[in-house]
């Protein structure tokens, strides 16, 4: 018997490295779950709208090279809760550490 553990998901298409380590940083920082999934996608909004609807916890991060995106279920497509297209190394770890805290419901960075 399989178990999956509720974590956020983080979906992922060529993704810059040091984007990905950072956004994982602000989650593990929180005490959360996470996976990764890398999907042949065209944009960071598709990927988080996807990864917020399949994760147990509803909170979803899209990577698109250098693009990242934070999502909540619930939000149509077009609405994001955080999105930058160049982030900085804080926007980035700070993105991971707030989808972590949107489930706990505490207040974000």
């Amino acid at each position: 018997m399989i178990i999956k553990k509720p974590s956020i998901f983080i979906y992922t298409h060529e993704a810059e490295p040091s984007i990905v380590q950072e956004v994982c940083a602000g989650i593990e920082e929180e005490g959360v779950f996470y996976t990764i999934v890398e999907f042949p996608d065209e944009c960071m909004e598709k990927l988080a709208y996807k990864a917020a609807r399949d994760s147990m916890l509803g909170s979803g991060v899209g990577i698109f090279g250098t693009a990242v995106c934070l999502k909540m279920r619930g939000l149509e497509k077009g609405r994001n809760i955080e999105a930058y297209l160049t982030p900085t190394k804080d926007q980035c770890r700070n993105l991971g550490a707030n989808s972590a805290r949107a489930i706990k419901k505490q207040p974000f960075k």
